[in-house]
């Protein structure tokens, strides 16, 4: 058995923020205080060098990762700090940095939000600490420390959006929520998912800028809303929560989009054809079939595999993940089991490629008790499959997986909140709403219009962490992983 665990994996932390409560510059006597804000997402950006967070308090933050990351340290892992932070005005429920970012570029660094009633906007990543510094700011130094967030210094203002895209209703003249938000390559449009709509938007075209602001094409995914049946049960009817981009990596690159809906509905849309729907069904039926049991309450992410055959259906309130054949409609392919994610708080995944001897591909997912865990050769076998190992991450719901390009390093973090005195963790999201997703109210998302969390309830664990992925060795495993038992 140790030398079974001496050749397998073995993930070795790296650097972490140890708690969301240190992120932003605050009076040393304060720092005592209980955290009030927990990371919801992270992701890397394009070139691998910076990652991406949204947090509970509003506030999107960018970590520079120190370019001696991969350097052996005897004094534990390295500190992070975030070189910027933009506070928006609501929660937001979807943010997509750009997918050309280089950090030696500062006109690419910007990022997409989605705030609650407002605009969909383009913020700088590295916004300036003073109204006098110059715009866009200058490429940020990992090892210092991060600029003094706007809402935590009043004298020094953040600056306004770069752009703005209104995605309106036309009826009541109000916005739409952005549930989630797709800006593939080569960066010149995105996509936002609504109820019942997808929008394409043109990125050059805004409400600050020149020409019009409007989306190019507005993609319903139900003929009409006006029909008491809602679509007469024609397309698939709910707010449009997950949007992935197909990989293939040719001039099609982005055209076959996949959509997932609270409803339970996925869709394949086909921008090459103004957005005609390629297909779509409901999941519901695979994920309560007997024998499986992985339940499920509304899509919240869908994931492309590396090779482009495949979808991985990510759903809140579920204990494991569906995947599918695109090349058959509706077919499903397998169930990955084992994963702790009954709850409504997003929980995000990740895919990679597999290794040359076990084929298909990888999935890595986190669970509400800080495990992450790894499912290898995905998409060589059709069934019920576990993971094939797993290890400690973090005290509290890993709310994002997400690997480096490298495939040697992955970023994960954590963070939720309960009522004091209770030993459960809450259901929280800012996507328990129902499934129309109109709400205007950022409480009605589980979230109040003040960030601050209200007396007696509790943050657990929210922090960020990178880990380095490799082969452990008999001289040093710092992380076990917990193999299952089948497996030994």
């Amino acid at each position: 058995m140790e030398d079974q665990l001496a050749k397998g994996p073995q993930a070795r932390l790296l650097a972490s923020t140890t708690d969301q409560a240190t992120h932003r510059d605050r009076p040393h006597e304060d720092l005592a205080r209980p955290a009030d804000s927990f990371f919801k997402s992270a992701q890397w950006s394009a070139d691998g060098t910076t990652i991406f967070t949204s947090s509970s308090d509003n506030v999107v933050n960018s970590y520079v990762v120190p370019s001696d990351l991969l350097q052996p340290r005897e004094d534990g892992p390295i500190p992070l700090r975030a070189q910027g932070s933009i506070l928006l005005p609501e929660s937001t429920h979807a943010i997509a940095p750009c997918p050309y970012f280089s950090l030696s570029n500062p006109y690419t660094h910007v990022i997409l939000t989605g705030a609650v009633d407002h605009p969909i906007q383009l913020h700088q990543a590295f916004p300036p600490t003073s109204s006098d510094s110059p715009s866009p700011s200058p490429t940020p130094d990992p090892h210092h420390g991060p600029p003094s967030p706007a809402h935590r210094h009043p004298q020094h203002p953040q600056p306004p959006p770069i752009a703005t895209y209104p995605l309106i209703h036309p009826p009541t003249e109000s916005y739409l929520p952005a549930l989630s938000l797709l800006w593939p390559s080569p960066g010149t449009h995105f996509l936002a998912g609504t109820k019942n709509l997808i929008a394409y938007f043109d990125a050059t075209r805004s409400a600050s800028g020149s020409g019009t602001a409007a989306p190019l094409l507005r993609l319903p995914t139900i003929p009409s809303t006006r029909h008491r049946a809602k679509g007469g049960g024609v397309g698939m009817r709910g707010a449009v929560s997950a949007l992935a981009a197909h990989p293939d990596p040719g001039p099609a690159a982005g055209r076959l989009v996949a959509a997932g809906t609270w409803t339970r509905w996925l869709g394949l849309y086909d921008l090459a054809r103004a957005g005609a729907c390629v297909a779509n069904w409901c999941v519901a039926g695979a994920g309560a079939a007997a024998g499986r049991g992985v339940g499920g309450a509304g899509i919240l992410q869908v994931a492309w595999s590396p090779c482009g055959r495949y979808l991985v259906v990510n759903e809140r309130k579920s204990s494991g993940m569906l995947v599918y054949d695109v090349r058959v409609t509706g077919k499903l392919l397998g169930w990955l089991a084992g994963r702790d994610a009954d709850t409504h708080q997003r929980m995000t995944c990740d895919v990679f490629p597999g290794s040359d001897d076990r084929g298909g591909f990888e999935v890595w997912a986190g669970g509400r008790d800080g495990t992450v865990m790894v499912w290898e050769g995905v998409g060589n076998e059709e069934g019920y499959a576990r993971s094939a190992w797993d290890w400690q991450a973090h005290g509290s719901a890993v709310g994002s997986t997400a690997m480096h390009m490298s495939g040697s390093v992955m970023a994960t973090c954590s963070g939720s909140w309960k009522i004091s005195g209770e030993e459960s963790q809450s259901d929280d999201s800012d996507d328990s709403d129902d499934s129309n997703g109109y709400s205007g109210n950022a409480s009605s998302h589980g979230e109040d219009r003040d960030y601050r969390l209200k007396p007696g309830v509790e943050v657990q664990d929210g922090s960020l962490k990178i880990w380095s992925i490799g082969a452990a060795t008999s001289e040093e495993v710092d992380i076990e992983p917990n193999w299952p038992e089948s497996g030994m």
